[in-house]
């Protein structure tokens, strides 16, 4: 067999397996899916050709190699020929790893080894054959150890898939055992018996078929755990497939004592070894080693092609082979009671398997796949076991809904992967405040529940407990994360409950949640039969606003904004009202919440943004205002992460010819701390519009120093809660005197809202704030009484 293949007519038969363990190693290299190689990938690499085109060129190469091969023009040519594609193979396996940036490389460097061992074994034995005593078996001291090293490359490949699954070890020994029995009866042991010739060379050829079978078992556990057939598996596919045919071909006429055969016979090898090297070039190879396994199967019709063959081959064997020995008696037994036992393996296992994936998808189902946690599901399942249990005096089912305050913001500015991880240690940290008789869901993406039987006073102390959870910060990531959460607390008695009462029970502690939310962050609030009326009342108020816009129920009105020292007429703020045409007036406290958790906001603010610039571009025409007058905008949030923000401003103000000094965006607090990409360009290109950005309420929120440094702010306005203790709260005046500091060291205008009193203005006035706004000069109104108040009121009049 491979060390039969002589030099024969004098030009030279090359080793009949010499390639199998390359090709075949290349086939344990599968990639598991194909791989679109990236754009640098396509053109140069260092001056030479892309992988792909050089895989390619390399399948050419071998098909003119085994043309000249063919044509048989000389030794030369012939060995040349062959010669060259072989040490274009090893190249390849050691440059393919490189170009494509592997980062399983060891493998291919074994594999490397292996190709140059076969390639000197194939061209040292036509010489070799003609020498006595050991001389003879010089190649085959080339032949061996590239064997071991193409099994120690395979193996490196599986082992980087993370090694083989039991049903992809099971079905690769059965084809293994199967090729081995008819390998040893057809060809080993017929070889082992010629008479005639040196004894270590019958030892090789029985031998030889066995490293065959190895490299089978290996290339069928390679393709039994590949989902995908990328191109460079299939190139390697089509190695092990060649190889295989040129071997069996030199196994056959090696049974009868030949060693030489018909040129046609090495072919096979030859044209392998180009698709070996094509293989480990193409940039797909790039998966090979990475664990993207096939799923268990229950025996698919592609591994039944492989494994019913190998299954019934002792048994075919046993009526072909006429003249059997005992040792082929012995062999064909002990073979088919291996398939047997490991055909049954196979069931046991596949059974098996089939229970853990179904205790795997049961559990998947039922639990949280992030933190496993119970689920949704199994929480509602879990609420009506407890309140079907035996009831006990006093005790009731609790349920806390907890859900995270600003997580939304931290997701956006620090990247869903740092979410991702807060929500796991959220869970964690619950997990480990609750008592052990508790449970923990995650039932949302930010919202958790927790579950406990107990009285009244035992749920009041583990709100708290809950709450405390948050009070130190998280640290993901190398990040430190400060969270709080907004937990609603619902209960209901123990003791024959319905399905339907435990999703109702969810229900009503969401609702609490939700109000314990708008009461503040850290806050847990008892739910109350009163609640649901305000949630239909919320949902009565978003149906309502859907239609508000489109039937011209919202307007604007204007509150003036004035010089604190004389009184005068600086601009103006531009307040949304509702009139709802059954309700009357409702409040922006009750309609603007809502707006922004559905989203409407946006299409509200730019038709504020429009109806604001139109009406003054009207009074500028009209010379109603003086050239400096300015519209103050309220921009939500929401708004400032939408890239085409600054486009609408700037198309509005060109529209209505208006300079961009007379245009100033009120922004919230929270904004200044979003670190957001999108937040953060929108503002800088609002500011580059020429436009004004003022932080609306400041001191109530988040806003320091450094936020302010970072965006590009041109003022602040000083929250009516510091404005109405001047004159009776020294911490008051205190605070707004920092303020004042701090703006003028940063070059910021300040403008205090809320001003009702004439004492307030003028400690204000003192502290260095020149600008106000609020009841002192008049509530917000239609811009028809703001002109016909304001135009004509003198400075006097104005400084109170």
């Amino acid at each position: 067999m491979r060390i039969c293949a002589a030099k024969g007519d004098g030009r030279g038969q090359l080793d009949a397996g010499m390639f199998l363990p390359a090709v075949e190693r290349r086939v344990a290299v599968t990639p598991r899916r194909t791989v679109t190689p990236a754009p640098d990938m396509a053109g140069q690499i260092g001056g030479a050709p892309a992988p792909a085109a050089a895989a390619a060129m390399l399948v050419v190469l071998g098909a003119v190699a085994a043309a000249v091969y063919l044509l048989d023009l000389s030794t030369i040519t012939t060995t040349g020929a062959f010669a060259g594609v072989g040490i274009g193979c090893v190249v390849a396996l050691v440059e393919g790893p490189r170009w494509n940036r592997a980062v399983i490389r060891r493998p291919w460097a074994l594999l490397a080894i292996a190709a140059a061992a076969f390639l000197l074994g194939a061209l040292m034995r036509p010489w070799a054959a003609d020498q006595a005593g050991a001389t003879v078996l010089l190649a085959d001291a080339f032949t061996v150890p590239g064997y071991i090293f193409t099994v120690l490359g395979l193996g490196g490949l599986l082992w980087a898939r993370r090694g083989l699954e039991r049903h992809a070890l099971i079905d690769g020994l059965i084809v293994g055992v199967g090729v081995g029995v008819v390998f040893a009866v057809l060809f080993s042991l017929p070889a082992a018996s010629i008479e005639g010739r040196p004894a270590a060379v019958s030892a090789l050829a029985a031998v030889y078929p066995f490293f065959d079978v190895v490299l089978v078992l290996m290339v069928a556990s390679l393709a039994f755990t590949t989902a995908v057939r990328s191109p460079s598996y299939l190139l390697l596919v089509g190695c092990a497939s060649l190889l295989l045919i040129g071997d069996v071909a030199y196994a056959i006429i090696g049974t009868s004592g030949d060693l030489t055969g018909s040129r046609l016979l090495d072919l096979p090898f030859l044209f392998g070894f180009a698709l070996l090297g094509a293989s480990a070039l193409h940039p797909s190879m790039v998966e090979l080693g990475r664990g993207a396994p096939a799923p268990v199967q229950a025996w698919s019709w592609p591994r039944l092609l492989l494994i019913v063959p190998a299954l019934g081959a002792p048994f075919a064997l046993i009526a072909l082979v006429r003249e059997s020995t005992l040792t082929d008696r012995w062999v064909l037994a002990v073979g088919g009671a291996l398939l047997v036992s490991l055909l049954l393996t196979r069931a046991v296992s596949a059974v098996h398997a089939y229970s853990a994936a179904r205790r795997r998808y049961q559990h998947q189902a039922t639990h949280d796949h992030l933190t496993g946690l119970p689920n949704r599901l199994m929480l509602s399942a879990q609420v009506d076991r407890l309140m079907a249990e035996r009831p006990v005096a006093g005790s009731e089912v609790w349920v806390f809904y907890v859900d995270l305050d600003g997580f939304k913001l931290v997701n956006d500015s620090r990247g869903h992967q740092v979410g991702d991880q807060v929500i796991v240690e959220v869970g964690r940290r619950l997990r480990s405040c609750v008592p052990d008789a508790a449970e923990v869901a995650r039932v949302g993406g930010d919202e958790f529940v927790v579950i406990q039987v107990g009285r009244r006073s035992k749920a009041a102390q583990l709100a708290d407990r809950i709450l405390e959870c948050f009070a130190a910060p998280l640290h993901v990531r190398s990040v430190e994360v400060m969270i709080t959460a907004s937990v609603g607390v619902a209960s209901a008695p123990v003791a024959g409950r319905t399905s339907a009462t435990a999703e109702a029970l969810l229900r009503d502690a969401d609702t609490a949640m939700y109000r314990a939310k708008s009461e503040g962050p850290g806050k847990w609030t008892m739910f109350d039969a009163s609640m649901h009326e305000r949630v239909r009342e919320r949902v009565d108020i978003e149906l309502a606003l859907r239609h508000a816009l489109a039937e011209n129920q919202m307007h604007v009105a204007y509150q003036p904004i004035v010089g604190l020292t004389d009184g005068t007429l600086l601009g103006a703020e531009a307040l949304l009202r509702w009139n709802h045409p059954a309700r009357g007036a409702i409040a922006p406290t009750t309609f603007i919440p809502v707006a922004e958790d559905t989203g409407m906001i946006s299409a509200i603010g730019g038709w504020v943004v429009e109806e604001s610039l139109r009406q003054l571009a009207a009074w500028r025409a009209q010379r109603l205002v003086p050239e400096d007058f300015w519209v103050s905008i309220n921009v939500s949030p929401r708004q400032l992460r939408d890239p085409g923000l600054p486009g609408m401003i700037a198309e509005a103000m060109a529209q209505h010819d208006l300079p961009a000094h007379t245009v100033v965006l009120e922004i919230t607090e929270s904004v200044t701390i979003d670190h957001s990409t999108i937040a953060e360009n929108v503002l800088r290109d609002l500011r580059a519009l020429g436009v004004s950005i003022v932080v609306d309420d400041f001191g109530t929120g988040f806003s320091a120093l450094g936020y302010l440094r970072r965006h590009p702010v041109t003022g602040v306005k000083i929250d009516r809660a510091f404005v109405g203790g001047l004159g009776v709260n020294p911490e008051d005046e205190e605070i707004v005197r920092a303020v004042v500091a701090m703006s003028a060291a940063l070059g910021l205008t300040v403008v205090a809202e809320g001003v009702e009193t004439a004492p307030q203005r003028q400690v204000l006035a003192a502290l260095g704030v020149r600008q106000g706004q609020g009841w002192l000069w008049g509530a917000a109104v239609d811009p028809s009484r703001f002109i016909q108040r304001w135009s004509n009121l003198t400075p006097a009049m104005g400084a109170g």
